[in-house]
């Protein structure tokens, strides 16, 4: 039998890949009966014929693997896939559950692969102003290493949806206008912008945070590769903060640390915004824009929530799964949260929910990636746009879940066994509870159920207070 050519289009072609399999399925062509090639020319199937093929079914996991090494560069991607397919749809559908296999493995490692690339577009991408524009567009430069643009376009639509930004890369552009995403041709560097006012605000802020006594430079380029240094404004002063570095550690150990008015956190935070934000939208684009300011995040999470909410839960930072979703209390201790919240009738969607600190700080053990806990410094640097996120929301009341919500709300550390119960956070009636993450750490079955009871009885008390009237009743007792 001669082999049957199947041509896709250069870069991703998910949609193109998905119809040649439809169609060599339906045929039951075998790989070894397929050629795989990548350019302009149609292959042998054509529109017709695969609208006539029957879907094909593949388990969760093998699409979304699919859906990622497409995007690999390697030439060779598509006949790997459709090997995969057509093994899991003949007898071996938990082929993926076998690690040595060659195939699979070589399949998993692209994949990894391109989630890193992702991961870095992600962290290391900056949007900076169009000059000349007459509207306020915006625009950053990107070079990847494999076909990313459009898995990665989701992620940019979902955190810079109220701007309009074009990302310019080597393999092609993309260009969302606030209503629509169009994707256009391979750019040059100097097609992007060099900077704007921005950055002399982040510039200030990085400088302001940052700590001589903990550089590493080894570390720092293996987490910021330099062929990502010239996208990020930051960069452009590692260089004389390095060289300075011995001397400020020496400083610090002659006198207690100061720092000066005009280069406090507080300051260089409220540089990064032309004019202070109105909405939560436009604050969540500020952060955004601002990226991680903890090393390994993925993405900035924001709160969730209606304005006005009743009451507004303040965890202490995004875990694994927050990060990866991009949304707050979605992992484990989320759920238990929302579980409480349920048994005594706060409604979730009704309630505000956000954290201390916007960006998941992890340690990476294996494939693993382990919560860890921030410092004081990082909640005090993060505290601006908090203490701005509740203004906007203008909760009722406002709950600390542990005490790094407690030391963000207060600027205190205090223990949660003193301090818990009714609170006052600034203009705000409070309460304080512990983090339900506390509760799932507890070590024994006994200790759990009686450490739930009291945290769903502070949960009960807080939807109380909330729907008390705040002239009469335990509403105005947390104000006083």
């Amino acid at each position: 039998m001669n082999p049957h050519p199947i041509t896709l289009r250069d870069g991703a072609d998910l949609d193109g890949f998905r119809r040649a399999v439809r169609w060599l399925m339906a045929e039951e062509l075998a790989p070894q009966h397929v050629v795989w090639s990548i350019g302009d020319a149609p292959g042998l199937f054509g529109e017709d014929a695969v609208g006539e093929a029957p879907p094909v079914t593949l388990p969760r996991a093998v699409a979304r693997l699919i859906e990622l090494v497409v995007c690999h560069r390697d030439p060779e991607r598509y006949a790997l896939l459709y090997q995969l397919a057509w093994r899991v749809l003949n007898g071996e559908r938990d082929l993926l559950e076998i690690a040595s296999d060659p195939l699979v493995h070589r399949i998993d490692s692209m994949a990894r692969a391109v989630r890193r690339d992702l991961h870095k577009m992600y962290a290391f991408l900056r949007f900076r102003r169009m000059r000349g524009e007459g509207s306020e567009r915006f625009a950053a430069w990107f070079e990847p290493e494999h076909f990313i643009l459009e898995a990665a376009a989701p992620f940019f639509i979902d955190r810079f949806r109220s701007l309009d930004w074009t990302i310019l890369t080597p393999i092609g552009s993309m260009r969302w206008d606030r209503a629509a995403l169009t994707f256009g041709p391979p750019a040059r560097r100097e097609d992007a912008p060099e900077g704007d006012e921005f950055e002399e605000g982040w510039r200030g802020y990085y400088e302001s945070v940052f700590n001589p006594a903990r550089v590493n430079p080894t570390a720092m380029r293996a987490e910021m590769p330099k062929k990502y240094w010239r996208n990020m404004p930051e960069t452009a002063s590692i260089p004389g903060l390095i060289q300075t570095a011995a001397r400020r550690v020496d400083r610090m150990i002659e006198q207690e640390a100061t720092m000066p008015a005009k280069r406090t956190p507080e300051r260089a935070l409220e540089a990064m915004w032309d004019q202070e934000p109105k909405t939560l939208e436009e604050l969540n684009a500020v952060i955004a824009k601002a990226g991680p300011l903890v090393p390994g995040a993925t993405q900035a999470v924001f709160g969730e929530g209606p304005a006005h909410a009743e009451i507004a839960f303040v965890g202490e930072q995004p875990g694994d799964q927050e990060d990866r979703q991009g949304r707050p209390f979605v992992g484990p201790a989320g759920k238990l949260l929302t579980k409480a919240m349920e048994e005594v009738g706060i409604s979730r969607e009704r309630a505000y929910l956000t954290n201390a600190v916007k960006h998941f700080k992890f340690e990476q053990r294996g494939h693993r990636r382990i919560h860890s806990k921030p410092t004081a410094g990082e909640v005090k640097h993060y505290r601006p746009w908090l203490m701005k996120e509740l203004e906007l929301v203008r909760p009722k009341l406002v709950v600390a879940l542990g005490g790094t919500a407690l030391l963000a709300l207060t600027g205190k550390s205090t223990p949660i066994s003193r301090s818990r119960g009714l609170a006052r956070f600034g203009d705000w009636p409070g309460y304080i509870t512990v983090h339900p993450s506390y509760l799932l750490r507890l070590p024994d079955e006994t200790t759990r159920r009686e450490a739930y009871e009291a945290f769903v009885e502070d949960l009960r008390r807080i939807h109380h207070i909330a729907k008390a009237d705040p002239e009469t009743g335990e509403l105005r007792l947390a104000a006083e």
